[in-house]
Protein backbone atom coordinates (compact mmCIF):
# COMPACT_ATOMS: atom_id res chain seq x y z
CA UNK A 1 0.00 0.00 0.00
CA UNK A 2 2.77 2.47 0.78
CA UNK A 3 2.86 5.66 2.77
CA UNK A 4 -0.51 7.46 2.38
CA UNK A 5 0.94 10.98 2.60
CA UNK A 6 3.28 10.54 -0.34
CA UNK A 7 1.50 8.69 -3.13
CA UNK A 8 3.04 10.31 -6.20
CA UNK A 9 5.66 12.72 -7.44
CA UNK A 10 4.77 16.37 -7.78
CA UNK A 11 6.71 16.59 -11.02
CA UNK A 12 7.34 14.69 -14.21
CA UNK A 13 10.95 14.27 -15.36
CA UNK A 14 11.82 15.17 -18.96
CA UNK A 15 11.12 12.60 -21.66
CA UNK A 16 14.54 13.05 -23.23
CA UNK A 17 17.04 13.01 -20.36
CA UNK A 18 20.14 13.93 -22.39
CA UNK A 19 18.97 16.85 -24.53
CA UNK A 20 21.80 19.39 -24.52
CA UNK A 21 19.81 22.59 -25.00
CA UNK A 22 17.30 21.67 -22.26
CA UNK A 23 20.09 20.77 -19.84
CA UNK A 24 21.87 24.07 -20.49
CA UNK A 25 18.65 26.06 -20.04
CA UNK A 26 17.80 24.24 -16.80
CA UNK A 27 21.33 24.78 -15.48
CA UNK A 28 21.04 28.50 -16.24
CA UNK A 29 17.71 28.66 -14.37
CA UNK A 30 19.12 26.75 -11.37
CA UNK A 31 21.96 29.26 -11.10
CA UNK A 32 19.81 32.35 -11.74
CA UNK A 33 17.11 31.46 -9.21
CA UNK A 34 19.36 29.67 -6.68
CA UNK A 35 17.44 26.42 -6.86
CA UNK A 36 18.57 23.29 -5.06
CA UNK A 37 18.21 20.94 -8.02
CA UNK A 38 16.43 20.52 -11.33
CA UNK A 39 13.46 18.82 -9.68
CA UNK A 40 12.34 22.27 -8.56
CA UNK A 41 12.26 23.35 -12.20
CA UNK A 42 10.32 20.23 -13.17
CA UNK A 43 7.86 20.92 -10.35
CA UNK A 44 7.28 24.47 -11.62
CA UNK A 45 6.81 23.12 -15.14
CA UNK A 46 4.20 20.64 -13.92
CA UNK A 47 2.27 23.46 -12.21
CA UNK A 48 2.29 25.46 -15.45
CA UNK A 49 1.29 22.32 -17.34
CA UNK A 50 -1.81 22.03 -15.13
CA UNK A 51 -2.77 25.66 -15.81
CA UNK A 52 -2.29 25.20 -19.55
CA UNK A 53 -4.41 22.03 -19.46
CA UNK A 54 -7.15 23.99 -17.71
CA UNK A 55 -6.97 26.66 -20.42
CA UNK A 56 -7.14 24.03 -23.19
CA UNK A 57 -10.09 22.36 -21.48
CA UNK A 58 -11.76 25.76 -21.26
CA UNK A 59 -11.20 26.34 -24.98
CA UNK A 60 -12.73 22.92 -25.70
CA UNK A 61 -15.67 23.77 -23.44
CA UNK A 62 -16.14 27.07 -25.29
CA UNK A 63 -16.28 25.33 -28.65
CA UNK A 64 -18.79 22.68 -27.51
CA UNK A 65 -20.99 24.61 -25.08
CA UNK A 66 -23.90 26.85 -25.92
CA UNK A 67 -24.28 28.19 -22.36
CA UNK A 68 -22.44 31.52 -22.43
CA UNK A 69 -22.95 32.13 -18.71
CA UNK A 70 -21.20 28.86 -17.77
CA UNK A 71 -18.33 29.61 -20.16
CA UNK A 72 -17.84 33.10 -18.71
CA UNK A 73 -17.99 31.75 -15.14
CA UNK A 74 -15.30 29.13 -15.84
CA UNK A 75 -13.11 31.64 -17.68
CA UNK A 76 -13.38 34.17 -14.86
CA UNK A 77 -12.67 31.50 -12.25
CA UNK A 78 -9.48 30.35 -13.99
CA UNK A 79 -8.18 33.83 -14.78
CA UNK A 80 -8.93 35.35 -11.36
CA UNK A 81 -7.26 32.45 -9.55
CA UNK A 82 -4.13 32.96 -11.64
CA UNK A 83 -4.27 36.73 -11.10
CA UNK A 84 -4.47 36.19 -7.33
CA UNK A 85 -1.44 33.91 -7.58
CA UNK A 86 0.38 36.70 -9.41
CA UNK A 87 0.95 34.78 -12.62
CA UNK A 88 -1.24 37.01 -14.81
CA UNK A 89 -1.80 40.73 -15.15
CA UNK A 90 -5.11 42.57 -14.72
CA UNK A 91 -6.28 42.37 -18.37
CA UNK A 92 -5.30 38.76 -19.13
CA UNK A 93 -6.95 36.28 -21.48
CA UNK A 94 -6.75 32.56 -22.19
CA UNK A 95 -3.94 33.15 -24.70
CA UNK A 96 -1.85 34.64 -21.88
CA UNK A 97 -2.27 31.43 -19.88
CA UNK A 98 -1.09 29.34 -22.80
CA UNK A 99 1.96 31.56 -23.33
CA UNK A 100 3.24 31.50 -19.72
CA UNK A 101 6.93 30.78 -19.26
CA UNK A 102 8.69 28.88 -16.47
CA UNK A 103 10.32 32.13 -15.31
CA UNK A 104 6.89 33.52 -14.39
CA UNK A 105 6.32 30.62 -12.01
CA UNK A 106 9.85 30.82 -10.56
CA UNK A 107 9.44 34.57 -9.91
CA UNK A 108 6.52 33.82 -7.56
CA UNK A 109 8.64 31.69 -5.21
CA UNK A 110 9.39 33.11 -1.75
CA UNK A 111 13.11 32.60 -2.31
CA UNK A 112 13.12 34.80 -5.41
CA UNK A 113 10.96 37.51 -3.88
CA UNK A 114 13.13 37.71 -0.74
CA UNK A 115 16.16 38.21 -2.98
CA UNK A 116 14.42 40.76 -5.24
CA UNK A 117 13.23 42.78 -2.21
CA UNK A 118 16.81 43.10 -0.99
CA UNK A 119 16.45 41.00 2.16
CA UNK A 120 19.33 38.78 0.98
CA UNK A 121 22.53 39.26 -1.02
CA UNK A 122 21.97 36.34 -3.38
CA UNK A 123 19.30 33.76 -4.22
CA UNK A 124 21.30 31.13 -2.33
CA UNK A 125 21.42 33.31 0.77
CA UNK A 126 17.70 33.96 0.45
CA UNK A 127 17.16 30.20 0.48
CA UNK A 128 19.34 29.87 3.57
CA UNK A 129 17.53 32.67 5.43
CA UNK A 130 14.18 31.07 4.68
CA UNK A 131 15.16 27.54 5.71
CA UNK A 132 16.72 28.83 8.95
CA UNK A 133 13.47 30.61 9.83
CA UNK A 134 14.49 34.26 9.46
CA UNK A 135 11.73 35.19 6.99
CA UNK A 136 8.04 35.74 7.69
CA UNK A 137 5.04 36.26 5.45
CA UNK A 138 2.31 38.32 7.10
CA UNK A 139 3.98 37.79 10.49
CA UNK A 140 4.07 33.98 10.15
CA UNK A 141 7.41 32.23 9.87
CA UNK A 142 7.76 30.40 6.56
CA UNK A 143 10.62 27.93 6.15
CA UNK A 144 9.81 26.68 2.64
CA UNK A 145 11.80 28.41 -0.14
CA UNK A 146 9.39 27.17 -2.82
CA UNK A 147 6.35 28.73 -1.09
CA UNK A 148 4.24 30.41 -3.75
CA UNK A 149 3.57 34.00 -2.75
CA UNK A 150 0.23 35.57 -3.71
CA UNK A 151 -0.01 39.17 -4.86
CA UNK A 152 -1.53 40.35 -1.57
CA UNK A 153 1.19 38.61 0.48
CA UNK A 154 4.03 40.12 -1.52
CA UNK A 155 4.09 43.36 0.45
CA UNK A 156 3.96 41.50 3.79
CA UNK A 157 7.32 39.72 3.47
CA UNK A 158 9.85 40.72 6.13
CA UNK A 159 12.25 39.28 8.66
CA UNK A 160 10.66 37.16 11.37
CA UNK A 161 10.03 39.02 14.65
CA UNK A 162 12.43 36.96 16.81
CA UNK A 163 15.14 36.76 14.17
CA UNK A 164 18.43 38.55 14.85
CA UNK A 165 18.07 40.12 11.38
CA UNK A 166 15.37 42.45 12.69
CA UNK A 167 18.09 44.45 14.46
CA UNK A 168 19.71 47.14 12.32
CA UNK A 169 23.02 46.50 14.07
CA UNK A 170 23.28 42.91 12.77
CA UNK A 171 26.51 42.62 10.74
CA UNK A 172 25.05 40.54 7.90
CA UNK A 173 22.06 42.84 7.54
CA UNK A 174 24.42 45.80 7.22
CA UNK A 175 26.22 43.98 4.36
CA UNK A 176 22.91 43.17 2.67
CA UNK A 177 21.79 46.79 2.94
CA UNK A 178 25.13 48.02 1.62
CA UNK A 179 25.10 45.70 -1.41
CA UNK A 180 21.41 46.09 -2.24
CA UNK A 181 21.38 49.83 -1.59
CA UNK A 182 18.16 49.43 0.40
CA UNK A 183 17.48 51.32 3.62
Amino acid sequence: MGYPGKNHKAYQPPKRPFEKTRIEEETRLVIEYGLRNKREIWNAQSILRKYRKGARDLLAFISTSTDKAAVDAKRNELITSMQRAGLLGPDADIDDILSLKIQTQLERRLQTIVYRKGLARSPKQARQLITHGHVAVAGRRVSIPSYRVNRNEETQISYYGKSPFTSDSHAERARITKIAGVK
